[in-house]
């Protein structure tokens, strides 16, 4: 009989941490190698954790809602045949952080370093502070020796989430932050206000709703997009009535065919993929003063969720699918989005991404970036209009099927010019569309 650590998997790129959900299985319990144990909760996805190893869960380490780093041990494992209890999954603590941040990309290992518990130094008091708590006092601007005043309600004193919360009720618009200055001393502070709690007036009847996780997520994200990307946005009219009369004449032969319905978005992301290839420096990201230029045409789609979230799972390689392979992957994509199905990778490495808000009814929108892309295009709804169409015998007026493409962009790495045509070569592509097009 041996033990052996289970650790927390790492769930895809970027992924630095994950909730414990729940524990599908209890302590003495008997399960398999690969059998779901328990439902890890990341930024990106809920998804079901299978055992390392087959034997007895001996003990869990991690309670439900207690916030986890990659790679620390959430459980022990009575297994048989192993006679090394020691294995590259039950390193001492100190060598595994050690080896978790080196093997990190550099722009993440100062993350990483934050993210995984340990006490914190300098003008604290020692205690442990989990990931979850830093990153509150971080966003709240409260400093070490602040924090260390902070009283803790958990096990052994320690600072849990709602002793945070508490805490930054109380504490109100009095507090301060101290920030470093651009001084040459290191030790050089300045106290700065924090931002101040926007009051909410409330009455009997009204209701107060509890943020579900991702919609907190979803808020902290859209609030540090606006802070990191200065957005500007283009408009371009599009006139898709090619599209619309090709996609009636062939919906039902490709429903028969396909079993499945043909929709407008997989045209949209063919034609902002070829619009990448021409303008390959809207398929970038920022990291601090560099510009990382993507080889590959990642595309992310915004899906609806039946609870009113959005979640932007990604096509990989969007640029080698026909439109027959786009719109299988759209409604894979979009119907196991909405069946809480899809696995971390599937909803990371997006380079653009598309978001159609046309579904909805609208005409058009300003859609918010996804860091750390730089750049993200709204579809409207499609709508009949008279417009002039050029004929040889003269100009006519003519109904025609038109829609509005919003593009925002990082203004601070593109410009009006390269955000303005690259929308403009999208509806280029649009237009222009085959009628003699075969699947």
């Amino acid at each position: 009989m041996a033990t052996v650590e289970m650790l927390m998997p790492k769930m895809g790129e970027s992924i630095i941490e994950g909730t414990i959900l729940t524990w599908l299985k209890k302590e003495g319990d008997k399960i398999e190698q690969d059998e779901s144990v328990l439902e890890v909760a990341t930024d990106k996805v809920d998804t079901e954790v299978p055992a390392t190893h087959g034997g007895v869960l001996k003990k869990i380490l991690a309670k439900e809602g207690e916030v986890v780093a990659v790679g620390a041990p959430i459980a022990l494992i009575e297994t048989e045949g192993i006679e090394n209890v020691s294995s590259a999954t039950s390193q001492p603590e100190a060598e595994q952080k050690e080896e978790l941040i080196a093997a990190a990309p550099a722009q993440t290992q100062t993350i990483l370093t934050a993210h995984i518990p340990a006490p914190i130094s300098g003008e604290s008091d020692g205690r442990f502070y989990s990931p979850l708590v830093l990153s509150i006092a971080k966003e709240e601007n409260i400093s070490k020796s602040e924090l260390a005043t902070v009283q803790g309600t958990g096990k052994d004193g320690r600072v849990t989430k709602q002793d945070m919360l508490n805490y930054v009720k109380n504490r109100g618009s009095k507090a301060t932050a101290v920030v470093p200055t651009t001084s040459s001393s290191p030790s050089t502070s300045v106290p700065t206000p924090a931002p101040a709690r926007v009051e909410v007036s409330i009455s009997a009847h009204d209701e107060i709703i509890e943020m579900d996780r991702m919609r907190k997520m979803i808020s902290q994200r859209m609030v540090d997009s606006k802070r990191i990307s200065p957005h500007v946005t283009s408009f371009v009219e599009a006139d898709v009535t090619n599209i619309v009369l090709w996609r009636n004449k062939v919906k039902d032969s490709f429903k028969k065919k396909e079993g499945e319905a043909l929709t407008f978005t997989p045209f949209f992301i063919e034609a902002v993929a070829k619009a990448i290839k021409d303008f390959p420096m809207i398929n970038i990201s920022v990291d601090g003063d560099k510009i990382i230029k993507k080889k590959d045409i990642n595309i992310g789609v915004a899906v609806a969720l039946p609870t009113g979230n959005l979640i932007v799972p990604v096509i990989k390689n969007a640029d080698q699918f026909n439109l027959t392979g786009l719109s299988k992957k759209v409604n894979d994509l979009a119907n196991r989005a909405r069946n809480n199905k899809l696995s971390p990778d599937e909803l990371t490495g997006g380079t653009y991404t598309l978001s159609n808000v046309g579904s909805f009814g609208n005409v058009m929108g300003t859609p918010i970036i996804m860091q750390p892309q730089v750049a993200i295009l709204a579809v409207g709804a499609i709508q009949k209009k008279p417009a002039v169409v050029e004929t040889p015998t003269g100009d006519v007026i003519a109904i025609r099927h038109k829609m509005f493409l919003s593009h925002s962009y990082d203004h601070r790495v593109v410009d009006g010019s390269l955000g303005g045509m690259f929308v403009r070569r999208v509806a280029d592509y649009l237009e222009a569309f085959d009628l003699n097009t075969e699947l």
